[in-house]
């Protein structure tokens, strides 16, 4: 499955206007949360600004100062990732630059694996919505209004029809929503 994870604004932005996410830091419980949501995949695909923000999990060992987010950087190290970039010549942990289209890449990363890929970064996110590839979107959505920035979610085309699979509350702050897409039914 193919799934889409972000922290959201309540007015559907994963960066606000000058391009922060700061308002997205996770409370210990959230932080719990998004380790074993990462635990459970195979590989992730990321465009070049995610890759990038998440590269020092990999490269800082200030990342490690305690056991949780060792932990978690134990986990992001071991997963194998796809880097989409128009800019970078390499990259560095396990990751690799991407060869083929979105759609070639997805599939591959789905073949070598028995578990869920997840893929990240709005823009690549995008290309993959408007390809039909994405199964799964998942949203932690925190009480602010950033009103503007990066949406979650580009314009479609076309309608997506979702089942509302999960919700859950973690701590009083951050609403987690998880949606699937909708298959027609073989009645």
């Amino acid at each position: 499955m193919l799934i889409y994870s972000m922290s959201v604004s309540v007015d559907g932005f994963v960066t606000d206007r000058d391009g922060s996410f700061a308002w997205t830091t996770p409370s210990e419980e959230t932080f719990r949360f998004h380790l074993a949501q990462v635990s459970e995949l195979g590989a992730y695909l990321c465009g070049r600004r995610l890759y990038e923000t998440m590269l020092p999990w990999e490269t800082d060992p200030s990342m490690r100062d305690d056991e949780l987010r060792a932990a978690f950087a134990d986990v992001w190290c071991a997963l194998p990732k796809v880097v989409f970039s128009r800019t970078l010549d390499s990259v560095q942990g396990n990751a690799r630059l991407a060869k083929g289209s979105v759609a070639e890449e997805v599939a591959a990363a789905l073949d070598a694996t028995g578990k869920d890929v997840s893929i990240g970064g709005a823009e690549l996110a995008a290309a993959a919505i408007g390809l039909g590839l994405l199964d799964e979107l998942r949203m932690f959505r925190y009480p602010i209004v950033v009103g503007g920035g990066t949406p979650y979610l580009p314009p479609v085309t076309d309608q997506v029809p979702l089942d509302l699979v999960e919700t859950r509350t973690l701590g009083s702050r951050v609403i987690f929503e998880r949606y699937r897409r909708s298959r027609p039914r073989s009645d």
